[in-house]
């Protein structure tokens, strides 16, 4: 049985002290060394992968236990400690900007490595697709601003990224490892750390939104005008609902825009789809332009004209 938790981790401003950084980085060093040297480079992935013992090494080196800020100093940390050509371990991407430069890296750390171009291929869409998945097919109100990728000599690799709620500034964490995953679009995670529990979350990777991940593949094979007439039968804008009569409360009627229908979709971005024809819902959230508005618009769709219900 698998074992859940939480642990809560506010956002916390600033930057690490350097004085403290320059510390961690020769421990961390050392530190991954033995765990390669007694376990192997997949051990260390699986225990990188696992959220409460990443939080404890952050805790280790000398960081806050509890501060968002353990991931992004932790991963840059590792990212200056681990060494490719001593360690058999690269760590790609990080916070912000830097995170797009994931690709890149990925790519320089394969060719040192000495992986086919294939092999380097499947790892950057490796990257790209586990922050689609959080960003697009798991919504709770978390925008990404962070994503690390560690790449094993091997081509096994984990991911950990970590997403921010303005709303009530905290944060929510994911990790991915390489040898847990099936399908990147049915529960692939190793684990999803945070504190805020939403009532109103969309889960596209959950098992029971099979049908609708089936659904929503299928709608976007049909003509982009059948689907616009759908998504206009679903949301007339000049229609007034009984939320206009409905006394005021004061809670928003959305605290997270998950089973909120998106005010409009990509219509290119729809005819993209429909001119690629997709074969499954893997394929469909990795063509340019599908996000967030977009799977939440297909996810609604489904349910309310085909009864293909999400999680």
């Amino acid at each position: 049985m698998r074992r859940t938790g939480s642990a809560n981790l506010p956002l916390h401003g600033g930057r690490a002290p350097h004085w403290l950084v320059k510390r961690m980085i020769p421990l961390a060093h050392e530190i991954t060394a033995i765990i390669i040297d007694e376990y192997g480079r997949d051990e260390f992935l699986r225990r990188i992968s696992d959220p409460y013992w990443f939080q404890a090494l952050g805790c280790v080196l000398g960081y806050d236990w509890h501060s968002s800020g353990v991931t992004t100093v932790l991963t840059g940390v590792l990212k200056s400690a681990v060494k490719p050509d001593e360690h058999g371990l690269a760590v790609c991407g990080g916070k912000g900007r830097a995170s797009k430069k994931a690709p890149e890296e990925i790519t320089q750390a394969g060719e040192q490595f000495g992986l086919t171009t294939q092999r380097v291929d499947k790892l950057c869409y490796a990257s790209r697709m586990s922050a689609k998945v959080d960003n697009a097919a798991v919504q709770a109100g978390y925008q990404l601003y962070h994503h690390a990728f560690i790449l094993a000599e091997d081509g096994e690799w984990a991911v950990i990224q970590q997403g921010m709620s303005a709303a009530d500034r905290t944060a929510r964490r994911y990790h991915w490892v390489s040898k847990q995953v099936q399908s990147f679009v049915v529960e692939p995670h190793n684990a999803i750390v945070g504190d805020a529990i939403r009532n109103n979350a969309l889960d596209m990777t959950a098992r029971q939104s099979e049908e609708c991940r089936k659904t929503s593949t299928d709608i976007v094979k049909d003509e982009p005008a059948k689907l616009m007439r759908l998504f206009d039968s679903i949301n007339p804008s000049p229609q007034k609902t009984l939320q206009r009569w409905l006394p005021k409360t004061t809670e928003k009627e959305y605290n997270v825009k998950a089973f909120s229908m998106p005010w409009n979709i990509n219509w290119q971005t729809m005819k993209k789809a429909y001119e690629f024809q997709p074969r499954n819902y893997e394929e469909l959230l990795g063509i340019k332009g599908v996000g967030p508005a977009t799977a939440r618009g297909l996810a609604l769709i489904s349910e309310l004209v085909y009864g293909a219900s999400q999680s």
